[in-house]
């Protein structure tokens, strides 16, 4: 792993290191002058987002300030500085173009990430191994956050990685899913926009239910796709906490 250093500590005491691993790009997020061990956020962006997408910047700089915790980031295939595919750009611009008409393509949304998830699980489990390794992180608990394409991603790794003890997901419907949500079964805060005019309400739903984690809990509040309240974060704070130590 190749690390550079691409900013000195910004004024929440937060230090940012690119990273690549191999072809994939990535960002690590650490309080100032960290030393020992310590429990890691792994943060999966949205679908024609990247790694240093706004969101999970905000969240990234408030787990590692706030909460003392290790927090990577890393671009998707086909996502940020990663090349994109024909395969892929024919998906998208479908799936662009069916919701521009005002449907729902499930099926289509389910296929891209199905698409992107076998690849992605092996990545988020070379770069866990690999950051891991630094003496600033350690072998301590990790945890996952990632919502709307971050989730259709992320419900693959928390079935295939025991290493991830607790999650926040959301977003996203049940479609193509079921399964390998029945094999996650650790700690959910699933998030879902009551108004989401991407994601049908029901399916949210059923992809809440689908989960087989015994603790979890469904937090829906008013508004769009992308309107998560900022308090969420606050909550996502203790969930970690709570879970990880």
């Amino acid at each position: 792993m190749r690390f550079s250093l691409t900013s000195q500590p910004s004024a929440d005491g937060v230090t940012e290191q690119s990273f690549t691993l191999g072809e994939i790009p990535g960002v690590l997020f650490t309080p100032r002058d960290a030393t020992g061990p310590r429990p890691l956020i792994l943060m999966g962006h949205g679908g024609g987002q990247h790694k240093r997408a706004p969101g999970i910047l905000a969240g990234a700089h408030r787990f590692a300030a706030e909460g003392g915790f290790a927090v990577a980031a890393i671009d998707a295939p086909n996502h940020g500085d990663r090349p994109k595919d024909e395969q892929f750009i024919q998906f998208a611009g479908d799936m662009r173009a069916r919701m521009a008409a005002g449907e729902h393509p499930a099926e289509l949304v389910a296929a891209m990430h199905d698409l992107l998830a076998g690849q992605t699980v092996d990545d988020w489990q070379a770069v866990v191994t690999a950051v891991q390794e630094l003496d600033h992180v350690g072998e301590g608990p990790v945890g996952y956050w990632g919502v709307s394409m971050g989730c259709g991603v992320g419900v693959p790794l928390l079935a295939a990685d025991s290493r991830i003890r607790a999650a926040v997901l959301g977003l996203l419907g049940v479609h193509g899913l079921a399964g390998t949500a029945a094999r996650v079964t650790v700690p959910v805060r699933f998030l879902l926009q009551w108004d989401d005019t991407r994601v049908s309400r029901d399916q949210a739903l059923a992809l809440f239910d689908a989960l087989g984690s015994k603790d979890k809990t469904l937090h829906a509040n008013p508004g769009d796709h992308g309107g998560i309240p900022p308090h969420e974060t606050d909550d996502a704070l203790r969930f970690f906490a709570r879970h990880l130590g």
